[in-house]
C-alpha cells in the first residue's frame, strides 16, 4: 500500500473493534480488492483503497451498541466523511468513496452500484468464507461463549433466536455451522464480480466440507 494512506491507516486502527474486525481483517480486504480490480476496468483506485480502510471504522460502535440499532455501514459513512474532510480530501472523491463504505453492508439495504462499491462489497464478504471464515467466526464464537457446534432445527433456530432487525437475540446460541447455514454459503449468489465468484464457490466448497467432517466427529461416525 503506498505510503500516503499511512495516516488514514493509523487513524482507522486506532477505532477498529477487535478480533474478527481489526487491521488484519481490513488488510486481507485490501488484497481482495485489489485482485478483483485486476480483472475489471475503470476501477478508481483513488475512491478504493480510502473505502477499504474506512470501511469498518464504527464497527466497534455497532458491537457496543445494546439497542441494535446503529448500522456500522452507515454510521461509518458519516464518521469516514469527516475523517476524510480533516484530511482535505476533494469533496467528490468523498462522496464516492463514502458510497462505498453506506453500501459495503450484506444487510444495509443498500446495493452497491460502482465497480468501486462492488468491489469493496465482494472483498468483505470473501473473508468471511473459506479457511479464513472458518477462523473468524470461531473466534467470534469464542467471545461469545458458542458451543461448538450444535445440530438443531434451522428452521427453529431463526423463530427463537433472530430478531425483526436480522440481528442474534443471543449470541451464545449461536454456532459456526447455523452461521454457515443461515447466511454463509449463500454468498456467491450475492456477488457481483465474476472473478468473486469463483473465489467464493472454492471457498463455500471448502467449507461445506469442513462442517461434515466436525459434524461426523462430534458424532462419533468418523
Amino acid at each position: 500500500m503506498e505510503k500516503r494512506y499511512d495516516v488514514l491507516q493509523k487513524l482507522v486502527q486506532e477505532k477498529l473493534s477487535y478480533a474478527a474486525h481489526d487491521l488484519d481483517h481490513v488488510l486481507r480486504v485490501y488484497h481482495l480488492c485489489i485482485l478483483l480490480a485486476r480483472h475489471e476496468q475503470n476501477v478508481d483506485l483513488d475512491v478504493l483503497i480510502p473505502a477499504v480502510l474506512l470501511h469498518d471504522i464504527a464497527r466497534a460502535k455497532e458491537d457496543e451498541d445494546i439497542s441494535g440499532e446503529i448500522d456500522h455501514a452507515v454510521l461509518g459513512a458519516k464518521m469516514a466523511e469527516t475523517i476524510l474532510l480533516d484530511l482535505n480530501y476533494d469533496g467528490e472523491l468523498i462522496s464516492k468513496i463514502c458510497q462505498c463504505i453506506l453500501t459495503h453492508r450484506f444487510r444495509s439495504g443498500n446495493p452497491p452500484k460502482s465497480i468501486e462499491a462492488k468491489i469493496l462489497y465482494d472483498a468483505d464478504k470473501l473473508d468471511i468464507i473459506g479457511a479464513t471464515g472458518i477462523a473468524r467466526s470461531f473466534m467470534l464464537a469464542g467471545q461469545h461463549g458458542e458451543r461448538l457446534y450444535t445440530d438443531v432445527s434451522i428452521d427453529d433456530y431463526i423463530r427463537e433466536n433472530i430478531g425483526e432487525n436480522g440481528r442474534i437475540k443471543d449470541p451464545s446460541k449461536h454456532t459456526t455451522y447455523i452461521e454457515f447455514e443461515l447466511k454463509l454459503k449463500k454468498l456467491p449468489d450475492r456477488l457481483f464480480t465474476d472473478e468473486a465468484k469463483k473465489i467464493a464457490e472454492q471457498r463455500i466448497a471448502y467449507m461445506s466440507q469442513f462442517f461434515e467432517t466436525l459434524k461426523q466427529e462430534i458424532t462419533g461416525d468418523i
